[in-house]
């Protein structure tokens, strides 16, 4: 039997698929430099923090554990101070303008730690506090817990008020331009507060809120639902609009400086415009439950499986990842240097991004917290 000729075309055609496959991988195995990693003391399954980091103006980085540890880290990843809560903590920190951090902690207290690193006050609640604290512009602290409650606080750690809900309390508090508060319930409210502590109105939907809401430029409030759906809120709590994206996971919205809105749905990090329009989504192995970051260049920062944190440009292409020795256990803080800081297994690390340095971008919640100090305020032009 005589050997067939080979196939030119089609051997070219296979050399040239397969060039073109190299060149992809290559591209996509661009990867950004840990400037530096840290230890922290790890719980079960080499996961040592689900708290995000805060960044104070002098840079110095504030990351809190789940073995209830606080460090307070140099810009080069030195150890300034560390500070033991009673047990674990969730609650990523927050820091007010005279640099006192707050954070709650599953000891059912919720702390006040000097910049020096020594405790203010403490503030006993009566469970759990995992939401993370927002901050009001004359210094008042707003946090849920367990215990069904929602709480402010004025700076010297005394009770301003409290109020009753019918569910537990871990989403954490947004505040707009005018003061008001927003938060979500376990019992499926959407809750908005004057600074008094009156309800303005609540928004009953489908299933427990978990996540946190943002809070765009016009004063829409866009928030998640475990019943599935993204929704968009007036100011007067009157609805925009509501997407069903079957989503369930902790992953709170963020804006870019265009209004546009990413958040990760189950395994998906999506894309949608102001009007709630999905435009793309970006797929992975396992649920996502961070929040994404977003860069002055447009970049988009989300942890994915596996073992890495991935940028994402306005399309939805990759851009670029950093890696890591396993998968990122927080949302991703962008310092005003430029600097991303992310927690994965027993690490901290601090990454430069593979496009340059860029600061967060200049929309009105960039990222959870909405500001590297994480004061949970929305950002204004003013």
């Amino acid at each position: 039997m005589r050997p067939r000729k080979p196939n030119l075309v089609r051997s070219t055609t296979l050399a040239m698929c397969f060039l073109c496959f190299c060149v992809q991988s290559l591209c996509r195995a661009q990867t950004a430099t840990n400037l530096w990693k840290f230890p922290l003391p790890a719980w079960e399954f080499d996961r040592a923090a689900t708290s995000s980091a805060a960044i104070a103006p002098d840079g110095t980085i504030f990351q809190a554990t789940f073995e209830g540890v606080l460090f307070a880290l140099t810009p080069r990843g030195r150890v300034k101070w560390k500070f033991h809560a009673g047990r674990e903590i969730k609650s990523s920190p927050a820091i007010a303008d005279d640099g006192t951090i707050y954070l709650g902690s599953r000891d059912r207290k919720f702390y006040a730690v000097s910049p020096a690193g020594r405790l203010k006050w403490t503030f006993e609640t009566g469970a759990w506090v995992d939401s993370s604290p927002a901050i009001g512009k004359d210094g008042t602290i707003y946090f849920g817990s367990w215990d069904k409650k929602f709480y402010a606080l004025n700076p010297d750690g005394s009770q301003k008020w409290v109020l009753t809900t019918s569910n537990v309390v871990v989403s954490s508090p947004a505040i707009g331009a005018d003061g008001t508060i927003y938060f979500g319930s376990h019992d499926k409210n959407f809750y908005a507060l004057k600074p008094d502590g009156t309800v303005r109105w609540t928004f009953l939907t489908g299933g427990e809120i978990i996540s946190s809401p943002a809070i765009a430029a016009d004063g829409t409030i866009y928030f998640t639902s475990t019943d599935g759906n993204l929704y968009a809120l007036r100011p007067d709590g009157t609805e925009r609009w509501r997407m069903h994206t079957g989503g369930a996971t902790e992953s709170s919205p963020v804006l870019d400086e265009n209004g546009n809105i990413y958040c990760a749905v189950n395994q998906c990090p999506c894309s949608f415009t102001s009007d709630g329009k999905r435009t793309w989504r970006w797929c992975s192995a396992i649920n996502v439950d961070q929040t994404a970051a977003i860069a002055a260049n447009g970049s988009i920062y989300f942890p994915a499986p596996w073992r890495r944190l991935v940028a994402l440009n306005q399309s939805g292409a990759e851009l670029w990842h950093a890696d890591s020795e396993s998968n990122v256990s927080n949302s991703p803080v962008i310092g005003n240097d430029g600097v991303v800081y992310m927690c994965a297994g027993r690490w901290l690390y601090a990454v430069i991004p593979k496009d340059g340095l860029a600061p967060p971008a200049k929309s009105s919640w960039p990222m959870f917290r909405a500001n590297p100090r994480h004061t949970g305020r929305v950002l204004t032009a003013n």
